[in-house]
């Protein structure tokens, strides 16, 4: 049944989400200049990275609340504390956070807009949720390779790049310092996992 959008609980979904990814953008953030102080800039670059995208997405969220301009909306919510000194941890909040808005909150506002007959919203969550589930096994990987001291070790030649210059190189462990810029190792991520690396020559 169809429901005016002033009246629906689709509204308050919207702006719970948009709480929500808020306060991930600045999560990470905060993240990302902890990992900055351990001179591990790959994971300040992955949090970074995805405080972007989480700013992307509030900004969907909150743009299908146009007609509400001028008013206030009221929501209850319950929003996650993430605060540790260890990155690890910090990774596997942000899996948890991530993994719970994919596979349980956008699900159910994504029913209910349906229900409520706002059906391009209801695939904008749907299209959201699944993003979040990228993130989540981003965060969730890089924690593997933190907890198997693999950060920057692979038990094969792997093709890996510096974050700062762009240097790219094949080993089994990336350089101590890059033979390019000369920063430090905690800028090298494997190439796989490097922003724009489709399309150019390893060669």
């Amino acid at each position: 049944m169809a429901v005016e959008f002033k009246n629906s609980k689709t509204k308050e979904n919207l702006m719970r989400a948009f709480a929500g990814e808020s306060q991930a953008r600045n999560r990470y953030n905060i993240a990302a200049r902890k990992a900055h102080q351990k001179k591990l800039h790959v994971l300040e670059e992955v949090f970074k990275y995805t405080a972007e995208q989480e700013r992307a997405h509030a900004k969907v969220f909150y743009e299908f609340l146009t007609e509400c301009s001028g008013e206030n909306i009221q929501i209850d919510g319950a929003y996650p504390v993430d605060i540790s000194e260890s990155l690890e941890e910090l990774l596997g909040m942000a899996e948890h956070n991530e993994n719970e808005e994919h596979d349980q909150v956008y699900k159910e506002f994504e029913d209910v807009a349906r229900q409520e007959g706002f059906q391009k919203i209801a695939g904008t969550f749907h299209m959201i949720g699944k993003v979040e589930k990228v993130h989540a096994e981003r965060f969730a990987q890089f924690k593997k390779w933190m907890q198997d001291n693999q950060l920057f070790i692979s038990d094969v030649s792997t093709t890996w790049m510096c974050l700062n210059c762009g240097h790219i190189v094949d080993a089994k462990e990336a350089p101590e310092v890059c033979p390019v810029c000369q920063e430090e190792q905690g800028y090298f991520v494997r190439v796989t996992f490097a922003p724009y690396t489709a399309g150019v020559s390893m060669e």
